[in-house]
């Protein structure tokens, strides 16, 4: 079994409860760790043995770009997207964090820890 790890793909998105932050936006990091087969694709060199790790990045800018009020619910569609759409993936962890949340106070993120095994 290997891990690959797509770290910290960075979007802008319109995610949160309080007015503003469905107007303006705020920037959030998106972290997937998931471990797999990948002995054929490191045999081969063939991308059609290994998992395209774009199509990955695809499916997590899609669920982004629709807007949620909670970071559990974002989180929620793009771990159940990602996990149940490439059967391959024996293991995931993903790590989802909102940069600067408007708590009042300096804060550098808030994040969202989901994982899951087959």
């Amino acid at each position: 079994m290997s891990k690959i790890i797509l770290e910290n793909m960075e979007f802008h998105a319109f995610h949160g409860f309080l007015e503003h932050e469905n107007k303006i936006g705020n920037t959030f990091l998106v972290t997937i760790t998931l471990t797999l087969d990948t002995e054929m694709a490191a045999k081969t060199d063939n991308l059609h043995d290994a998992l395209n790790y774009q199509l990955i990045y695809n499916v997590v800018k899609k669920e982004m770009t629709i807007p949620s009020f909670l970071i559990e619910h974002i989180g929620q569609r793009i771990f159940d997207a990602v996990f149940n759409s490439f059967p391959q993936i024996e293991e995931m962890e993903m790590k989802l964090s909102k940069l600067n949340p408007p708590l009042g106070a300096k804060v550098e993120r808030v994040t969202i820890i989901l994982s899951k095994k087959r």
